[in-house]
């Protein structure tokens, strides 16, 4: 066999670079502009990470520096691979104890093998998360329903708030207490607010708010950093810290990420196999849901496949630099975002920045005072929730309303499953909505010359043929509600034995609504009479060919757009009836005899 040759002068198609390297899609978005908001971004986010990494990584079992590291290389490869350009990844507080609760059984937390095994668990997920992607399973992010997104970002805004009550406010709130818990102690311990601590959150808080307000183009979250240390720098000279109790978050280890090797054995591999599974999809889950968040404010297009490609490459590579399972982290994504970042490059700025803090002013980064950074991560969570369509919701749906409250008070009570709890409501309700499509009786337009049709409601109809629009889907949870719907309404009129659907809205049809069909064509003949469709669209009525179910309703019962259908009926009709009846709806009831006959009515049409 020779290999084909390409004829002489055919073009020569270059490989779409930009699916195998999806940072090429944004490259045109970059200049000089962009660049100084993503590095200033950049640096907010790098100053932000710095206690949150120590956190998280205390949370998961491991090290202080270990939570850091996370919050380098992942970040900087989920960035260029993933689709969103705000989102943020590293490590966050649900996949922290989701990986502590995971690797601990096996494990003694901190050791050599329980950081063996963390990384296994890093690759497995990352592993699965990639696979994923390949196989298309974006699609996914298509079933998280806005207002899911509206109400999950509004309980991790909570979440955070709740989280940085204890810094705030200097009250005693052990770590990792759920957030209604958190509540409770806050208002148990009031009086052991610490004034000097709260002051310091406050001037951080107020520093931002003026700053965003009198100038705007300055970075008010930098701004409000500063503030908020050189206050409590003050407080300490003055009164001394073992008065005030004004932490900062000490001593940083610096250095580049070291190179890794996860655990491969036969053990190591079987033991994490499932967690990772039920990490991969709460870290997709998380990624995907801030991203989506994030879009809706930014107006940008999320390809779901994309994210899940990018964030399994972060924590493959994430594996074997010393970085455990990461996500993307609404803390460091909301900064990303409200401090005007512009492109995926500030999350890479970032990551870089974050190398140079801790490898050349680790000690100065030190005296950066948890009171701030709880005043800013209120300001952060502040400007997560969607006040608008919260209150706008209550408004326009109430089914939309109980989404949006079981998923935010479902996330509160537990991050990781109130997402899932939104979905799976907001598709019961989609699939509740869907099953119930409504038949609306209508008449002809009285516009002369006029195709359409108008609701019945109280106006005259024909008193042997049924005009029916249906918008909806014929699939198997709906034909129990139309059968009952068509029932009722031809047993209220039962001469009405001649039916016309204007099937324009339907667009899907399955075995169950065709037998449904088939079926109610056979009753209507039975009876006398005929079921009709007007417009039905063709890949409906291919169906229907493919199925068989065409010999039953009869390819003469289609009619198609700009036809009469009900002049092709109108000869089955009883013309005594006919001849009696006063409302001569059609062209040719006008020319039968009768006490009617002569009455002019005007031209009027079937269309949906």
């Amino acid at each position: 066999m020779y290999a084909a040759r390409r004829p002489a002068g055919a073009p020569f198609h270059s490989p779409n670079w930009s699916r195998l390297f999806p940072f090429l899609r944004w490259r045109d978005r970059i200049s000089l502009t962009s660049t100084r908001d993503d590095l200033l971004a950049g640096l907010t986010g790098a100053l932000i990470v710095l206690p949150q990494g120590v956190a998280f990584a205390i949370i998961a079992g491991l090290p202080p520096e270990y939570g850091l590291y996370a919050a380098m290389t992942p970040a900087i490869v989920a960035a260029l691979f993933g689709s969103s350009w705000h989102l943020v990844s590293g490590p966050t507080t649900a996949i922290s104890i989701a990986v502590f609760a995971s690797v601990s059984p096996y494990a003694t937390p901190g050791t050599p093998e329980f950081i063996g095994l963390v990384l296994t668990l890093t690759f497995l997920t990352g592993v699965f998360q990639l696979a994923l992607g390949l196989a298309r399973m974006g699609v996914l992010v298509n079933f998280i329903s806005h207002t899911v997104v509206i109400g999950f970002t509004a309980g991790a805004a909570l979440l955070i708030a709740g989280s940085q009550i204890k810094n705030f406010f200097g009250v005693d709130i052990p770590r990792g207490t759920p957030f209604f818990e958190t509540l409770g102690l806050f208002v148990r311990h009031l009086d052991g607010i610490n004034y000097y601590i709260l002051s310091v959150s406050l001037m951080t808080l107020l520093s931002g708010i003026l700053s965003r307000r009198l100038a705007p183009k300055l970075p008010y979250m930098i701004v409000a950093m500063v503030a908020g240390s050189l206050f409590a720098a003050g407080l300490n000279l003055h009164y001394g810290e073992a008065t005030t109790q004004i932490h900062s978050v000490g001593v940083l280890p610096s250095g580049l990420p070291p190179l890794s090797l996860p655990d491969f054995s036969f053990r190591g591999l079987s033991q994490m196999l499932f967690p990772s599974l039920i990490i991969t999809m709460l870290a997709l889950t998380e990624a995907v849901s801030i991203s989506r968040a994030i879009a809706v404010r930014s107006g940008q297009r999320i390809d779901g496949n994309q994210e899940f490609i990018g964030q399994g490459l972060s924590n493959i590579a994430g594996s074997f630099f010393s970085g455990y399972a990461s996500s993307g982290s609404f803390n460091r994504s909301g900064v990303n975002y409200a401090a005007d970042a512009r492109t995926p490059l500030a999350a890479v700025f970032a990551s870089l920045l974050l190398v140079l803090i801790l490898l050349l002013v680790a000690p100065l980064a030190a005296y950066l005072p948890y009171a701030s950074m709880a005043g800013i991560l209120f300001l952060v969570a502040w400007s997560l929730i969607d006040f608008h369509h919260i209150s706008l919701l209550p408004k326009i749906s109430r089914q939309e309303t109980i989404v949006l409250w079981v998923t935010l008070i479902g996330t509160l009570i537990d991050l990781e499953k109130g997402i899932f709890f939104g979905i799976a409501l907001s598709l019961v309700l989609y699939l509740y909505r869907t099953s119930r499509p409504q038949l609306e009786s209508v008449v002809p337009d009285e516009g002369p010359g006029s195709y359409h049709h108008v609701p019945a409601e109280g106006r005259p109809e024909c008193p042997q043929m049924k005009m029916l629009r249906l918008n909806g889907s014929i699939f198997f949870g709906a034909v129990s509600h139309l059968q009952r719907q068509l029932q009722e309404m031809l047993e209220a009129r039962p001469a009405q034995k001649h039916v016309v659907i204007m099937a324009s809205g339907i667009n899907f049809v399955d075995l169950a609504g065709a037998e449904f069909l088939a079926e109610t064509a056979r009753q209507q003949a039975r009876a006398g009479g005929s079921l009709s469709f007007y417009r039905m669209k063709q890949n409906v009525a291919e169906m229907l060919r493919k199925g068989g179910f065409m010999e039953d309703i009869g390819e003469r019962n289609l009619f198609a757009a700009g036809s009469r259908p009900a002049e092709a009926i109108f000869e089955k009709l009883d013309k005594t009836v006919c001849a009696e009846c006063p409302h001569r709806l059609f062209r040719p009831c006008q020319q039968l005899p009768g006490r009617h006959a002569g009455t002019k009515t005007p031209d009027r049409g079937v269309t949906p």
